[in-house]
This record gives C-alpha cells, sequence and structure tokens, in this order.
C-alpha cells in the first residue's frame, strides 16, 4: 500500500460513519444518569471535555459507541448519550476491536484506565495497537487503583507507599506512551485533564486519525494519590517541565525569551540530539545560539524519535515530560484491509459453510 492508499483507506473508514441530521450540541451528548465519582476527580474534567467536543465531529449519537473495562474512568459509557458497553477487566480493546471491524459505520472508543490497560489488558491493549483497528483509546493514567481504593499500579513509581505496598513499590512502571510506540502503534498522544484547550485539541486529531489511535491522559486522583501531576499543573513549575509539542516547530520550553531583548519569545530550554550517543538531552538555548535544536516531526516513518522524546521524562519528578502528539503516521487500517479481503473472497466465488468446517474430514468421535 502507498501513503496515498493508505490515507485514503482511512478516511473512507471515518467517512463510514453517517452524519447527525441536525446540529448537536455538549448538551446533546449527556446522558440522563447521574455522574458518580468523588468530588474534584479529574474524570469529571476529561467527561466534559468529550461531552463538548463529539457535537464536532457531527456523528449521528447512534452509531457512536464506548466501551470501557474495570475501572473509575470505566463508568464513562453511563454518562455518554451513546451507545456504549461497560464489560470486563481488561477486554475493552478486544471486545472494541471486534465491534470496529464487524460494524465499520461506527465510530468506536475505548475508555480504560492505567490498571484495567496495562496489568491484565496489558495483551489486549499492544495487539489492538499493533493491528491498528480503527478505534480511539482513551488511557486514563492517575498511577493509582481508585476503584479498589488505593493500591499501586502498571505505572506507579518506584517506592511508592500505597496499601499493598506499605514498604514501598519494588515495580519498575510503564511508561504508556513508550509502550504504545514500541507496540507499532500509528498514533501516540499525551495530555493533562485539566488543561481543557489542549486535552480538546489532541481528541481532535485522534478522531481524524485513521486507525488505533491511544491518548494517555495524566488524570489526578485526589483520595489516593492527590497531587501526582501537579509539577505538570503548576503554572510556575510547568514552564521547566512541560514540553509542548507541535509538529513542524522547534522542540522548546521553559521561560521565554523576551522578545524586547532581542529573543525569539520561545522557550529558554530545547531538546537536541547528542552526536556523542544518539540519545535526546536538554539544554540551556542562548539567543545566538538554538543551533541543533530539533523540529518535532510527528509524521516521522521512524519511531526512533518518538520513543526517544517518551523516554524523556523522569518517573520520578516528571520534568521534561512532553504532551501533545508524539506520533501520527500512516498505515493500512485493519478493519479496511479485513473488509477488501472478505469483498475479494465473494467475488472469487467463494461461500462459506460454517456446518462443513465444524463437520469436515478432520473431525473424530472419542468413546464415551
Amino acid at each position: 500500500m502507498t501513503e496515498t492508499t493508505e490515507r485514503a483507506a482511512g478516511v473512507e473508514a471515518l467517512s463510514l460513519v453517517p452524519k447527525a441530521e441536525a446540529k448537536q450540541s455538549m448538551k446533546d451528548f449527556k446522558s440522563d444518569q447521574e455522574v458518580r465519582w468523588c468530588p474534584g476527580c479529574g474524570d469529571y474534567a476529561v467527561l466534559a471535555a468529550v461531552q463538548g467536543f463529539m457535537p464536532e465531529l457531527g456523528l449521528a449519537r447512534e452509531n457512536v459507541v464506548f466501551v470501557s473495562g474495570i475501572g473509575c474512568s470505566s463508568r464513562f459509557p453511563y454518562y455518554m448519550n451513546t451507545y456504549g458497553m461497560h464489560s470486563i477487566h481488561g477486554r475493552a480493546p478486544a471486545i472494541a476491536t471486534g465491534l470496529a471491524s464487524s460494524r465499520r459505520d461506527l465510530s468506536v472508543w475505548v475508555v480504560t484506565g492505567d490498571g484495567d490497560a496495562l496489568s491484565i489488558g496489558g495483551n489486549h491493549l499492544i495487539h489492538a495497537l499493533r493491528r491498528n483497528v480503527n478505534l480511539k483509546i482513551l488511557l486514563f493514567n492517575n498511577r493509582i487503583y481508585g476503584l479498589t481504593k488505593g493500591q499501586y499500579s502498571p505505572t506507579s513509581e518506584v517506592g511508592k507507599i500505597t496499601k499493598s505496598t506499605p514498604m514501598g513499590s519494588l515495580d519498575a512502571p510503564f511508561n504508556p506512551v513508550s509502550l504504545a510506540i514500541g507496540a507499532e502503534a500509528s498514533f501516540v498522544a499525551r495530555t493533562v485533564d485539566s488543561d481543557r484547550k489542549h486535552l480538546t485539541s489532541v481528541l481532535r486529531e485522534a478522531a481524524a486519525h485513521p486507525g488505533t489511535a491511544l491518548v494517555e491522559i495524566y488524570q489526578n486522583c485526589n483520595i489516593f494519590n492527590d497531587g501526582a501531576f501537579e509539577v505538570l499543573k503548576d503554572k510556575e513549575q510547568a514552564q521547566e517541565a512541560v514540553i509542548r509539542l507541535e509538529h513542524g516547530q522547534p522542540i522548546r520550553f521553559g521561560l521565554p525569551f523576551e522578545q524586547e531583548r532581542g529573543g525569539d519569545g520561545l522557550g529558554s530550554k530545547g531538546v537536541v540530539r547528542d552526536p556523542a550517543t544518539g540519545d535526546l538531552k536538554v539544554i540551556d538555548v542562548t539567543v545566538e545560539g538554538t543551533d541543533g535544536v530539533l523540529v518535532h516531526d510527528a509524521h516521522a516513518a521512524s519511531p526512533t524519535t518518538a520513543f526517544a522524546l517518551s523516554r524523556l521524562a523522569d518517573a520520578d519528578t516528571l520534568h521534561h515530560t512532553p504532551i501533545g502528539v508524539l506520533r501520527s503516521v500512516d498505515r493500512p487500517v485493519y478493519d479496511t484491509l479485513m473488509a477488501d479481503q472478505l469483498e475479494a473472497a465473494v467475488e472469487q466465488g467463494g461461500k462459506g459453510d460454517l456446518g462443513a468446517l465444524l463437520h469436515g474430514n478432520d473431525t473424530w468421535t472419542v468413546a464415551g
């Protein structure tokens, strides 16, 4: 498949979902169910962002489906006035794969958490990403098990004191974005629950992407892991901690150079490639010395730089955390390829007979 053909296949997959007959608003996507999360939970912010964003797609609500697993975030389908399924622990990507592959007229979204997706559901997640099924995965990461009252999760930092690790966690945590890039995901992004504008922009790009789009959302659990991402949310600390990625723009962050003093208004720190090791590193940028600062290319065919960017952040301090779209590339969409294969089989005169298959020559009777 050429790049043009892949993009066309993706656009075709998106265009199969029927459009709404009338203009919709946020209210149309709110269900009549009482939203039941702990007061102050970051899930409220994500829900509001998704409900406010969905009308932009202009899709018929009966052709939108939210599938979730188990966890606090997995109550999401109850609160969306669309079709939905609160499924079983870790299996949401598998169920969504079957749905998206068999019903290409649906816009399928998966809502999961760090425990649900990366523990019991890890195998299902990586294979959905590898196959590039046409679905969107929202992975809420609060670095704790919230529903079961505060045990450490696959993203909790080493040494984390919890109810299940009173002497500190010994497990090295997953980096969900690194994991997704390693699993050959065609779209990988990260955002923060409290940044409504950024969250919405990432959702917009994910929705437009043909194939599987994984969006990790740093989300605060104010009951069992409050302040886990405070360094990324505090206005002053975020200047030095958050790297906002924009395709085609220099990877700069930190306090901006003042333009009236000859600066360019961009951040005082930059990301460069170390010529000795090939790794990425953060440097202080001077007004005169901006050479070598990387320009972000989310569409690069090789995942090498995107993976290196995902490894910049320290798991404990979260300094130098990139947010935004790390990778967005065209790959064949699984459901489109499967539909084409089935169509080709029919054109060649193929007609399946399940009964004949089950009772063919390779069966035998076991004596009772």
